[in-house]
Protein backbone atom coordinates (compact mmCIF):
# COMPACT_ATOMS: atom_id res chain seq x y z
CA UNK A 1 0.00 0.00 0.00
CA UNK A 2 2.55 2.18 0.84
CA UNK A 3 4.18 1.93 -2.49
CA UNK A 4 1.15 2.43 -4.27
CA UNK A 5 0.55 5.91 -2.22
CA UNK A 6 4.21 6.95 -3.52
CA UNK A 7 3.67 6.04 -6.63
CA UNK A 8 0.84 8.20 -7.01
CA UNK A 9 2.00 10.81 -5.64
CA UNK A 10 4.98 10.68 -7.93
CA UNK A 11 2.08 10.76 -10.77
CA UNK A 12 0.47 13.70 -9.33
CA UNK A 13 3.89 15.61 -9.17
CA UNK A 14 4.66 14.60 -12.84
CA UNK A 15 1.21 15.56 -13.78
CA UNK A 16 1.11 19.25 -11.95
CA UNK A 17 4.81 19.91 -13.24
CA UNK A 18 3.53 19.25 -16.96
CA UNK A 19 0.60 21.19 -16.05
CA UNK A 20 3.20 24.13 -14.51
CA UNK A 21 4.99 23.86 -17.56
CA UNK A 22 2.47 24.65 -20.05
CA UNK A 23 0.82 27.10 -18.33
CA UNK A 24 4.70 28.98 -18.16
CA UNK A 25 5.23 28.63 -22.13
CA UNK A 26 1.83 29.94 -22.39
CA UNK A 27 2.72 33.22 -20.09
CA UNK A 28 5.70 33.50 -22.02
CA UNK A 29 5.40 37.23 -23.96
CA UNK A 30 5.96 35.77 -27.75
CA UNK A 31 3.49 32.69 -27.30
CA UNK A 32 1.20 34.73 -25.64
CA UNK A 33 0.27 36.89 -29.09
CA UNK A 34 -0.95 35.55 -33.07
CA UNK A 35 1.17 35.71 -35.32
CA UNK A 36 1.49 39.51 -36.46
CA UNK A 37 0.51 40.65 -33.15
CA UNK A 38 3.46 41.95 -30.62
CA UNK A 39 3.60 41.71 -27.10
CA UNK A 40 3.82 44.89 -25.50
CA UNK A 41 2.93 44.39 -21.50
CA UNK A 42 -0.45 43.13 -21.15
CA UNK A 43 -1.21 43.98 -24.54
CA UNK A 44 -1.10 42.48 -28.07
CA UNK A 45 -0.19 45.02 -30.36
CA UNK A 46 -1.30 44.78 -33.92
CA UNK A 47 0.30 45.19 -36.94
CA UNK A 48 0.37 48.25 -39.07
CA UNK A 49 -2.76 49.27 -40.61
CA UNK A 50 -4.82 46.50 -38.97
CA UNK A 51 -8.48 46.88 -39.40
CA UNK A 52 -11.04 44.73 -37.34
CA UNK A 53 -12.83 42.62 -40.88
CA UNK A 54 -16.58 43.34 -40.25
CA UNK A 55 -17.32 39.88 -40.46
CA UNK A 56 -20.41 37.39 -39.83
CA UNK A 57 -19.89 33.25 -39.58
CA UNK A 58 -23.05 31.08 -40.58
CA UNK A 59 -23.78 28.86 -37.58
CA UNK A 60 -25.87 25.95 -38.78
CA UNK A 61 -29.36 24.87 -36.98
CA UNK A 62 -28.26 22.54 -34.27
CA UNK A 63 -29.52 20.46 -31.24
CA UNK A 64 -26.78 19.18 -28.82
CA UNK A 65 -27.31 17.77 -25.58
CA UNK A 66 -25.85 20.22 -22.39
CA UNK A 67 -24.83 18.54 -19.22
CA UNK A 68 -21.98 19.09 -16.50
CA UNK A 69 -19.25 17.81 -18.53
CA UNK A 70 -16.59 18.35 -15.94
CA UNK A 71 -16.66 18.31 -12.08
CA UNK A 72 -16.42 21.81 -12.03
CA UNK A 73 -19.88 22.38 -13.80
CA UNK A 74 -21.54 19.70 -10.85
CA UNK A 75 -24.45 22.01 -9.77
CA UNK A 76 -24.13 24.52 -12.29
CA UNK A 77 -25.59 22.97 -15.25
CA UNK A 78 -28.45 20.62 -15.29
CA UNK A 79 -28.45 18.00 -18.26
CA UNK A 80 -30.90 19.51 -21.11
CA UNK A 81 -31.55 19.22 -24.11
CA UNK A 82 -31.19 22.92 -26.84
CA UNK A 83 -32.28 24.03 -30.24
CA UNK A 84 -31.31 26.69 -32.58
CA UNK A 85 -32.08 27.95 -35.68
CA UNK A 86 -29.48 28.79 -38.12
CA UNK A 87 -28.00 32.30 -37.75
CA UNK A 88 -24.84 34.55 -38.47
CA UNK A 89 -23.02 35.94 -35.44
CA UNK A 90 -19.78 38.68 -35.55
CA UNK A 91 -16.69 36.87 -36.11
CA UNK A 92 -14.90 39.16 -33.66
CA UNK A 93 -16.45 40.92 -30.64
CA UNK A 94 -17.88 44.98 -31.47
CA UNK A 95 -14.47 47.15 -30.62
CA UNK A 96 -14.18 50.56 -29.23
CA UNK A 97 -13.65 51.86 -32.70
CA UNK A 98 -17.05 50.38 -33.86
CA UNK A 99 -18.93 51.31 -30.94
CA UNK A 100 -17.25 54.94 -30.87
CA UNK A 101 -16.14 56.02 -34.12
CA UNK A 102 -12.39 58.41 -33.39
CA UNK A 103 -11.49 56.29 -31.02
CA UNK A 104 -7.72 56.31 -30.26
CA UNK A 105 -7.43 52.43 -29.85
CA UNK A 106 -10.04 51.26 -32.02
CA UNK A 107 -9.04 47.59 -32.49
CA UNK A 108 -9.26 46.91 -28.98
CA UNK A 109 -12.69 44.97 -27.45
CA UNK A 110 -15.45 47.97 -26.16
CA UNK A 111 -16.19 46.92 -22.44
CA UNK A 112 -18.04 48.56 -19.85
CA UNK A 113 -21.08 48.77 -22.12
CA UNK A 114 -24.10 48.13 -20.41
CA UNK A 115 -26.74 45.15 -21.68
CA UNK A 116 -28.98 48.04 -22.84
CA UNK A 117 -26.26 49.45 -24.81
CA UNK A 118 -25.32 46.34 -26.50
CA UNK A 119 -29.16 45.18 -27.19
CA UNK A 120 -29.33 48.78 -28.96
CA UNK A 121 -26.20 49.00 -30.47
CA UNK A 122 -26.97 45.39 -32.28
CA UNK A 123 -30.73 46.80 -33.45
CA UNK A 124 -28.76 49.44 -35.27
CA UNK A 125 -27.37 46.64 -37.25
CA UNK A 126 -30.23 44.61 -37.93
CA UNK A 127 -29.35 42.66 -35.29
CA UNK A 128 -29.47 41.52 -31.94
CA UNK A 129 -28.11 40.01 -28.82
CA UNK A 130 -27.81 36.10 -28.95
CA UNK A 131 -29.56 33.93 -26.47
CA UNK A 132 -27.38 31.96 -24.31
CA UNK A 133 -28.44 28.66 -26.10
CA UNK A 134 -26.90 30.29 -29.55
CA UNK A 135 -23.85 31.83 -28.06
CA UNK A 136 -23.39 28.20 -26.87
CA UNK A 137 -23.69 26.37 -29.69
CA UNK A 138 -21.22 29.41 -31.27
CA UNK A 139 -18.72 28.49 -28.59
CA UNK A 140 -19.11 24.61 -29.35
CA UNK A 141 -19.71 24.48 -33.58
CA UNK A 142 -22.60 22.42 -32.49
CA UNK A 143 -20.25 19.47 -30.70
CA UNK A 144 -22.14 16.81 -29.36
CA UNK A 145 -21.34 16.67 -26.30
CA UNK A 146 -19.79 19.91 -26.15
CA UNK A 147 -16.87 20.79 -25.27
CA UNK A 148 -15.34 22.38 -22.53
CA UNK A 149 -13.58 25.39 -24.11
CA UNK A 150 -14.33 26.99 -27.46
CA UNK A 151 -11.18 25.23 -29.22
CA UNK A 152 -11.29 21.87 -27.57
CA UNK A 153 -11.60 19.81 -23.85
CA UNK A 154 -7.88 20.81 -23.32
CA UNK A 155 -5.46 23.40 -23.21
CA UNK A 156 -6.24 26.52 -21.31
CA UNK A 157 -3.01 28.14 -22.14
CA UNK A 158 -2.25 31.73 -22.75
CA UNK A 159 -1.97 32.01 -26.34
CA UNK A 160 -5.62 30.85 -26.61
CA UNK A 161 -7.46 33.38 -25.15
CA UNK A 162 -6.98 36.49 -23.15
CA UNK A 163 -7.29 35.89 -19.87
CA UNK A 164 -5.31 36.10 -16.59
CA UNK A 165 -4.06 39.67 -17.52
CA UNK A 166 -4.67 41.37 -14.28
CA UNK A 167 -2.92 39.66 -11.62
CA UNK A 168 -1.83 36.24 -13.85
CA UNK A 169 -1.11 33.76 -15.02
CA UNK A 170 -0.89 35.08 -17.98
CA UNK A 171 0.36 38.77 -17.07
CA UNK A 172 -0.28 41.29 -14.84
CA UNK A 173 -1.71 44.77 -14.69
CA UNK A 174 -3.65 45.21 -17.41
CA UNK A 175 -6.58 47.81 -16.88
CA UNK A 176 -9.03 46.41 -19.46
CA UNK A 177 -9.55 43.65 -22.76
CA UNK A 178 -6.95 42.92 -25.47
CA UNK A 179 -6.79 44.01 -29.08
CA UNK A 180 -9.97 41.43 -30.86
CA UNK A 181 -8.75 38.91 -33.00
CA UNK A 182 -4.91 38.35 -31.14
CA UNK A 183 -5.17 34.26 -30.42
CA UNK A 184 -6.10 32.76 -33.61
CA UNK A 185 -5.44 29.71 -31.20
CA UNK A 186 -8.14 29.70 -29.67
CA UNK A 187 -10.36 30.35 -32.29
CA UNK A 188 -13.86 28.05 -32.64
CA UNK A 189 -13.76 25.80 -35.49
CA UNK A 190 -16.21 27.60 -37.21
CA UNK A 191 -13.51 30.50 -37.21
CA UNK A 192 -15.20 32.77 -34.39
CA UNK A 193 -12.74 34.64 -32.35
CA UNK A 194 -12.20 35.31 -28.69
CA UNK A 195 -15.16 33.38 -27.25
CA UNK A 196 -13.11 32.62 -24.50
CA UNK A 197 -11.30 35.36 -22.75
CA UNK A 198 -10.55 39.40 -23.93
CA UNK A 199 -14.87 40.21 -23.07
CA UNK A 200 -17.22 38.33 -21.52
CA UNK A 201 -20.14 38.86 -24.23
CA UNK A 202 -23.82 40.04 -23.11
CA UNK A 203 -26.35 37.12 -23.95
CA UNK A 204 -30.30 38.27 -23.96
CA UNK A 205 -31.16 35.81 -21.21
CA UNK A 206 -31.85 37.26 -17.51
CA UNK A 207 -31.89 34.49 -14.79
CA UNK A 208 -33.36 36.84 -12.52
CA UNK A 209 -35.19 40.35 -13.01
CA UNK A 210 -32.78 42.88 -13.71
CA UNK A 211 -29.60 41.02 -13.64
CA UNK A 212 -27.94 40.00 -16.95
CA UNK A 213 -25.72 37.42 -18.24
CA UNK A 214 -22.55 37.47 -19.70
CA UNK A 215 -20.53 34.64 -20.92
CA UNK A 216 -16.76 33.43 -22.36
CA UNK A 217 -14.84 34.73 -19.11
CA UNK A 218 -12.36 37.55 -19.69
CA UNK A 219 -9.43 39.72 -19.48
CA UNK A 220 -9.27 39.57 -15.97
CA UNK A 221 -10.32 35.56 -15.19
CA UNK A 222 -7.25 34.17 -13.14
CA UNK A 223 -9.38 30.76 -13.26
CA UNK A 224 -9.52 28.65 -16.38
CA UNK A 225 -13.04 27.38 -15.41
CA UNK A 226 -14.16 31.05 -15.93
CA UNK A 227 -13.19 30.44 -20.07
CA UNK A 228 -15.59 27.35 -19.85
CA UNK A 229 -18.54 26.84 -22.18
CA UNK A 230 -21.07 26.40 -19.57
CA UNK A 231 -19.84 29.22 -17.18
CA UNK A 232 -21.71 32.36 -16.76
CA UNK A 233 -21.10 36.05 -15.17
CA UNK A 234 -24.68 37.21 -13.73
CA UNK A 235 -24.28 41.49 -13.55
CA UNK A 236 -26.06 43.30 -11.38
CA UNK A 237 -28.28 46.07 -12.81
CA UNK A 238 -26.99 49.33 -13.92
CA UNK A 239 -23.13 47.87 -13.26
CA UNK A 240 -20.86 48.88 -16.30
CA UNK A 241 -18.61 46.16 -16.07
CA UNK A 242 -14.82 46.63 -17.16
CA UNK A 243 -14.93 42.60 -17.92
CA UNK A 244 -18.15 43.13 -20.38
CA UNK A 245 -18.90 43.44 -23.83
CA UNK A 246 -20.66 41.93 -26.71
CA UNK A 247 -21.22 40.89 -30.02
CA UNK A 248 -24.24 40.68 -32.13
CA UNK A 249 -25.77 37.49 -34.08
CA UNK A 250 -28.33 37.98 -37.81
CA UNK A 251 -30.52 36.39 -39.47
CA UNK A 252 -28.76 33.62 -41.65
Amino acid sequence: MEKVVAALIVLVSIGGAVVAGEMRRGSTEGARCGPGFVANGTRCTPPAGFTVPDTRVLVPAASIAVGPSDWEAQGQVGAHTIHVEAFRIDAFEVTRGALHPGDTDPARAASGVTREEASAYCASRDGRLPTEDEWIVAADSAMNPPRRYAWGDTGAVCRRAAWGLESGPCASGADGPDTVGAHPDGDTALGIHDMAGNVAEWVSDAPREGTGVAKGGSWRSALAAELRVWARLEVPPGVRDARVGFRCVYAP
